[in-house]
């Protein structure tokens, strides 16, 4: 995929603000599809929530099977809603919220060497155990190549080394964008 340009991140932020913001106050989600040829293309996304710079949410599918924009609703709900890691979001929450996106890449087999901290996500895999770490997380945390590929082994509940094992290591880049900051108060809708 191309890089989004900044009128077609910023859709998709307001897309995903839209749909968490409808979802929590139980209403119906907006259905309208954006204009951008762009953004209708097929494409995994995650959708991640920051509340005073702590994670509150992350949920995402790595396959292209939707056009992005839906990718981009779907997972913007339940990231709100569905992530096991935590409650569901209340609607006080919705303005201390911060949306970040990653739009991603096919996936690629990559060697351990190959890989580029701050550039590549991973995906390890054996039999029906799977991790996925987005690329940011590596950075964030100070990770070099081997630790990042130890976490995402123990994402996927396997032995740390299990990426010298066999597992299958698949790597992807992503383009993330964020909301400049919360928003200050609910937006005129949402109320």
């Amino acid at each position: 995929m191309l890089p989004l340009s900044e009128g077609d991140q910023q859709t998709l932020l307001r897309l995903a603000r839209e749909a968490i913001e409808q979802s929590v106050r139980k209403r119906p989600v907006p259905t309208t599809e954006p204009a951008g040829e762009a953004l209708r293309q097929k494409c995994g996304a995650f959708v991640t929530l920051h509340k005073r710079g702590r994670l509150r949410g992350c949920i995402g599918l790595v396959e292209p099977v939707r056009p992005l924009y839906q990718t981009v609703r779907e997972c913007a709900v339940s990231a709100a809603l569905d992530d096991p890691r935590f409650e569901p979001v209340t609607p006080a929450e919705l303005p201390l919220l911060q949306v970040e996106i990653s739009v991603l890449s096919p996936l690629f087999d990559i060697a351990p060497e190959e890989i580029e901290i701050g550039k590549h996500g991973l995906l390890i895999s054996d039999g029906f155990s799977r991790g996925l770490l987005l690329p940011q997380v590596a950075t964030e945390w100070g990770w070099d190549k081997e630790r990042f590929l130890e976490e995402t082994c123990l994402k996927a509940g396997l032995a740390p080394d299990a990426w010298r094992e066999g597992a299958r290591i698949q790597a992807f880049t992503a383009q993330v964008f964020a909301e400049k900051s919360a928003p200050a108060k609910p937006s005129d809708h949402a109320a």
